[in-house]
């Protein structure tokens, strides 16, 4: 896939690959994968102000012409499924993963120190930062069903190794003991991740089923060295985790199913977050309540959740210098919502499938700094957390080869930042597409061929789905005073475009 892009400059160079060989036989299943991709894309990471979305959305402040992020992936996988009898079964999945690549920068005018002294003070640099790394997974499980126990029980191991480096591999004035690609800073880290589970769905009579999870997880991150600007950074952490899950399910009839359920979870801080100072593991009760109806022209999903978080990991609105999110954690939170979806088959050749998720998203006794002061402000909204998206997909098929598909979208006003600041507001937009599938049946060599095409935002809406949020303590104005300052940055959607495209099936 190749884009010139919709902002200035910033194209898309996208490859993949999929292969795949299987052995099969009456018990067994044996698959070996191999996939993966390359992507060379221009950077727009800082996206516009304000005002320069008004004076021309599709500008980029991003001059050099090979400010790119050249990364690539590759995925080795080996499942085996073996089936013993009716009621015994297990699977064997192992992976490989590695990748390697880089972000290439140019920065001007910058101080010897922050590149290890490769370049002389005030020179003008062109850096490369590296990542360079290898992921193995291995999991196993045993099954065990039968007419009102369906039981399964394994475990997974993952270890992870990167190494993080940043290279010099420019410099207007490069010091007299350098040498371009030497290296400014290195650390490397090191993920392990063991977890134990076992789970079981049991039908109690015809009405009633019941299901329990429980896991056990156990996480361990390494690092040491320096990160991109120099800062040491030693991390030593292990973390444990039991995950208990439980859920009732009512058949009323046919048609209606009633569910409940609880579900606790734990995630651990990665890499960037430790950077940030962020060590505490994020905590979460997960309270479910469910309505279930399917008739042979609708169907019905409604769901009501309450997830109470401790130390939840939200984004704070702010990016670091490659455009990352930068989190923190806002003691305690909640999320509560109802979501609906629906697939109504109005007749033989109209569908609707509408959906809406209705939510309330709130940090309690948030805590920030404003004007050289810690301010409480009671309840505030979770960053990046909308009240309400809602969507539909409306289908016409004339006939069984030919589809037409009208797709909307509304996403409701949200906070990009968890102080209910008026600067971090993006405002709620309204989006439609349409997408257009015709089936070719054929008798040689492909057993169809598929062309699709997809018009996006066919009403050449102007719209803004993400950006970010900062401040910054202003000391210097006024002598002996502080003065938050704040700033916002965002990211400008493509109106109109199109995308077409054929599938070739054997």
């Amino acid at each position: 896939i190749y884009s010139d892009g919709y902002v200035d400059r910033a194209y898309a160079d996208l490859k993949s690959y999929f292969l795949q060989a299987s052995y099969v036989d009456d018990n067994t299943l044996i698959k070996a994968l191999s996939f993966g991709g390359k992507e060379k894309t221009y950077q727009a990471w800082f996206g516009i102000t304000a005002e320069q979305l008004k004076e021309n959305r599709r500008q980029n402040p991003y001059t050099y012409d090979n400010e790119i992020d050249n990364y690539g992936q590759n995925h080795y996988q080996l499942h085996w499924n073996e089936r013993f009898n009716n009621n015994w079964s297990t699977n064997l999945g192992l992976n490989y993963t590695k990748g390697k690549g880089y972000f290439e920068q140019f920065k001007a005018e910058k101080s010897a120190e922050d590149y290890n002294n490769l370049i002389k003070d005030n020179s003008d640099v062109i850096v490369r930062r590296w990542l360079d790394n290898d992921f193995y997974v291995a999991n196993f499980n045993v099954n065990y069903k039968n007419d009102k126990l369906d039981f399964i029980t394994g475990l997974s191991y993952s270890n992870y190794t990167g190494d993080h480096f940043g290279e010099v591999i420019w410099a207007k004035q490069l010091a007299d003991n350098a040498n371009i690609r030497d290296r400014y800073y290195f650390s490397d880290a090191t993920k392990t991740d063991f977890s134990i589970f076992s789970k079981a769905t049991y039908k109690i009579n015809e009405q009633f089923s019941f299901y329990g999870d429980l896991q056990g997880r156990f996480v361990g991150y390494e690092t040491e060295g320096l990160t991109s600007d120099r800062v040491s950074l030693v991390v030593d952490e292990s973390y444990q985790f039991f995950n208990p899950k439980a859920g009732l399910t009512y058949k009323l009839g046919s048609k209606n199913q009633l569910y409940t359920s609880y579900a606790r979870a734990n995630r651990e801080p990665r890499r960037s977050d430790f950077e940030n100072g962020i060590t505490k593991a994020e905590k979460l009760n997960d309270f479910e309540l469910g309505y279930r109806f399917n008739s042979n022209k609708i169907k019905v999903n409604s769901n009501l959740y309450y997830m109470h978080y401790k130390d939840q990991m939200v984004l704070t609105g702010e990016i670091d210098d490659v455009g990352a999110p930068i989190r923190t954690t806002s003691g305690e939170s909640y999320r509560l919502g109802l979501e609906i979806d629906a697939v109504l088959q109005l007749s033989t050749k109209f569908s609707i499938q509408p959906n809406i998720s209705l939510s309330r998203n709130k940090n309690k006794d948030f805590v920030t700094s404003k004007d050289g002061e810690l301010v409480n402000l009671g309840t505030t909204n979770i960053s990046f957390s909308p009240d309400i998206v809602a969507g539909n997909n409306l289908t016409y098929m004339p006939k069984k080869n030919l589809q037409f598909s009208l797709l909307s979208k509304y996403v409701g006003k949200q906070y990009m930042s968890n102080t209910d600041a008026d600067f971090s507001v993006l405002d709620s937009y309204f989006i439609n597409d349409i997408n257009i599938v015709y089936e070719l049946k054929t008798k040689r060599v492909f057993k169809s061929i598929v062309f699709s095409a997809l018009v996006n935002n066919i009403f050449n809406v102007e719209y803004v789905s993400n950006g970010y949020y900062y401040t910054y303590d202003d000391t210097w104005s006024n002598p002996g005073n502080t003065t938050t300052i704040e700033g916002s940055g965002y990211y400008p959607q493509a109106t109109t475009n199109f995308l077409i495209g054929v599938t070739l099936k054997f």
